[in-house]
């Protein structure tokens, strides 16, 4: 058995308790992980605390070489890191692959956008400026971040919160999702070995429910960068011993047919967008509104592409793999069963072998069903069927989350109007909801969270602004 130690100042640390992680697929243990005390983590934070300012005063030069070696070893390693995300989360192994990809071209645009991030300066010239000075406002690390990154994406969920801001000269206590904890000490060895300084980058791990609270408190935490679900995100916004916060939350994003224009197209779309790895992603489509006639033409064309989604073994390369666990699979058997006890017609699906689930359409889904509000976070899609534009907008917004929604309609003018009645953090017209390119802002409303991602987002955040004026 395998046990993969926590590393706290660029040391692996020696503790009396592990975590078994398990493989999804097999239900089998597949390794074990520090299971860390209240003490061993206040040392993670003073290391980082100790770390912070020599690693801002090295210079962002330096910085920029080494997250471009780090970035090079993730590579070099792709195929490994790859097959322990495989066995920890049962991703499909060539969408492992495409995250570390992904991984490595965030880094390199991270750097490429601070590049282009420029001082701001004022002088009698400026408007507003009446006084002879020179002010200069320049962007300057926060200081200690917690980084707190999700099962279904541990590598580029990761690497977002933190390149950014080990970039500007922060340092971090990062704390993996328990599935993704294996990769998540593997990539923080590749930084050591890229030659980060020690404290700068440190890896906590333990179950969120026994650590999560002290991880949070800390008195050096400067800010916190969170994705997860929605009730951990609030307990954090209650407890928190930092007012500086970006959440990633929920998501129960709709897809919007104003016309019948297109739909094999468009059917096409929605499939790709609600099935793909199980459905675990915040940005799945989890439920399509049109009306009856559309309806109806466009539920065969969905149950053709959905048929046609391979379901099987990570290795294999399927869309659809065994969910995370058997409590959230247990969980989406529950809201298709709800809803077909209530009157949805199942459609497809609704089978299930432990925690694979074929993915299952469902049609005449009424908002008294449970999967109509719900997030999944599973195979499962939902047709609602409501016959004016107003009401689909209601309905829509009524949901608690609100982080995406795509809308699909031959008029850009109609579409573009419904859209601004929308209540998300972002909308789609005409593509899936999506998260990506990884240059624009990425955020959401209500329960889908709390605060701004993206790159340059994401770079403010980890930073504040110094100013500097000289009187002439």
């Amino acid at each position: 058995m395998d046990k993969f130690k926590a590393i706290i100042d660029n040391k692996e640390i020696e503790t009396t308790s592990y975590l078994d992680i398990m493989d999804p697929t097999t239900g089998e243990v597949y390794g074990q992980v520090s299971a860390l005390n209240a003490e061993e983590i206040d040392l993670a934070f003073k290391a980082a605390k100790s770390a912070q300012k020599d690693w801002e005063k090295l210079g962002v030069e330096k910085r920029t070489e080494l997250l471009i070696k780090w970035r090079d070893l993730m590579l070099e390693n792709e195929e490994d890191l790859a097959t322990t995300m495989m066995h920890e989360i049962a991703k499909a192994y060539k969408d492992c692959l495409t995250e570390i990809r992904r991984t490595a071209e965030y880094i390199d645009l991270t750097i490429a956008e601070y590049n282009d991030m420029e001082v701001l300066t004022f002088d009698k010239n400026s408007k507003g400026v009446t006084e002879d000075i020179h002010a200069e406002y320049k962007r300057i690390a926060k200081g200690v971040g917690v980084a707190i990154s999700p099962f279904n994406y541990p590598v580029n969920l990761t690497v977002s919160k933190l390149a950014p801001g080990l970039l500007t000269g922060n340092t971090f206590v990062y704390k993996p999702a328990t599935q993704g904890s294996i990769v998540g000490i593997k990539i923080t060895k590749l930084a050591v070995e890229a030659g980060i300084p020690a404290g700068v980058l440190n890896v906590v791990t333990g179950r969120g429910r026994d650590i999560g609270d002290v991880i949070v408190t800390n008195p050096l935490i400067d800010f916190i960068s969170f994705t997860g679900s929605v009730p951990v995100g609030r307990r954090l916004m209650e407890i928190s011993s930092s007012k500086d916060l970006v959440l990633e939350l929920g998501g129960k994003d709709a897809a919007i047919l104003l016309d019948d224009h297109n739909l094999e197209a468009i059917a096409k779309d929605i499939v790709a967008g609600a099935y793909s790895y199980s459905g675990q992603r915040c940005t799945a489509i989890k439920r399509v509104i049109t009306t009856n006639s559309i309806a109806d033409k466009l539920t065969p064309f969905l149950k053709d592409e959905v048929s046609k989604l391979s379901v099987g073994l990570p290795s294999e390369n399927p869309i659809i793999t065994p969910m995370i666990d058997m409590k959230s699979a247990d969980f989406v058997t529950d809201l298709i069963n709800d809803a077909t006890s209530k009157g949805a017609t199942l459609v497809y699906g609704g089978t299930r072998d432990k925690n694979l689930l074929t993915p299952t359409l469902l049609d005449n889904v009424t908002v008294d069903m449970n999967v109509a509000w719900e997030e999944p976070f599973g195979p499962v899609l939902p047709i609602i069927r409501i016959e004016t534009v107003e009401e689909m907008i209601k309905v829509a917004n009524k949901s608690n989350f609100g982080l995406q929604t795509t809308v699909y309609s031959r008029d850009i003018d109609k579409a573009y109007s419904v859209a601004e009645q929308l209540e998300v953090g972002t909308v789609n017209i005409n593509r899936r909801t999506q998260r990506g390119p990884d240059v624009l802002p990425f955020l959401g409303v209500k329960d889908s969270g709390f605060g701004v991602q993206g790159i340059k987002e994401t770079i403010i955040s980890t930073t504040r602004y110094r100013g500097i004026i000289i009187k002439k």
